[in-house]
């Protein structure tokens, strides 16, 4: 079953999520310090990705255009409208909408907490999401699902994912759940088309494309990192259609070297 390592990986996910719910009530210091050095380690991380590639060119004009493309789409923004949509939903569910309304005429101090929990659900669900995405294991394991029905990659980055979860749930709260959604959605569709990927291109040139995508997904994972650590602003969301402009640029430069 092609799908299966995706299921267990978004399962492990919301199951490390749940977990880590129940650890919310660690202090405010110990939430601060965790999250200073997952940034950290994320910066890390993306760092090593992006040595694997030799192509700094195309890793450059790949996050330039795929910035441009990124930035007329407004990635970031419907990442944030759907994290907020996510938010209202839950917020209906608990009743929280109702107390929000029947509290209006509180002091500031109480609009401005009110405001920093609002903005909780769709912070958790938009950085979670990209760091679940935006990695080999994700492409990597994925591809050797659809093509191979083999799912160790996937199994792995489910451990992984589920350990994290549980200190991202912590920090950042129930958005962390609705990643798996879309970490099952993505790695999904890039199991069932790996097939017709397969049957179009040479395995060398699978090999080269996962390395320039992992190599670009890399820099937004530092990208996320930075934000974590609160250094930068940086719209990592927009600078997603870097991924497929690094996919597609590789048989470009391979067609137009032959040429």
């Amino acid at each position: 079953m092609a799908l299966w390592g995706t299921i267990v990986n978004a399962a492990a996910i919301i199951i490390g999520g749940l977990l880590g719910l129940v650890l919310q009530r660690m202090s405010q210091g110990i939430r601060s310090t965790v999250m200073q050095g997952i940034g950290m380690a994320l910066v890390a991380l993306g760092f090593s990705m992006t040595l694997k590639s030799s192509n700094f060119l195309l890793i450059v004009s790949s996050l330039v255009l795929g910035g441009v493309l990124g930035e007329l789409l407004q990635v970031e923004r419907g990442l944030e409208r759907l994290g907020q949509q996510l938010e209202r939903a839950v917020n209906a569910l608990t009743g929280a909408g109702k107390s929000a309304a029947a509290n209006r005429s509180h002091t500031d101090s109480g609009e401005a907490n009110g405001e920093k929990k609002q903005g909780r659900i769709a912070f958790g669900f938009v950085n979670t999401t990209l760091i679940y995405c935006v990695g080999a294991m994700a492409i990597l394991g994925a591809l050797d699902g659809g093509l191979r029905g083999q799912h160790d990659i996937l199994y792995t980055k489910a451990m992984l994912d589920g350990f994290t979860a549980i200190i991202f749930a912590s920090t950042m709260g129930v958005g962390v759940l609705f990643s798996s959604v879309a970490v099952f959605l993505y790695q999904g569709a890039i199991a069932l088309a790996a097939s017709g990927i397969a049957s179009l291109l040479a395995q060398d040139m699978l090999n080269e494309i996962i390395t320039q995508i992992t190599a670009v997904g890399g820099i937004l994972i530092m990208g996320i990192g930075i934000n974590l650590l609160e250094l930068r602003k940086i719209n990592v969301a927009n600078l997603l259609p870097s991924l497929l402009i690094a996919a597609i640029a590789v048989p470009l430069v391979h067609w137009i070297s032959a040429w």
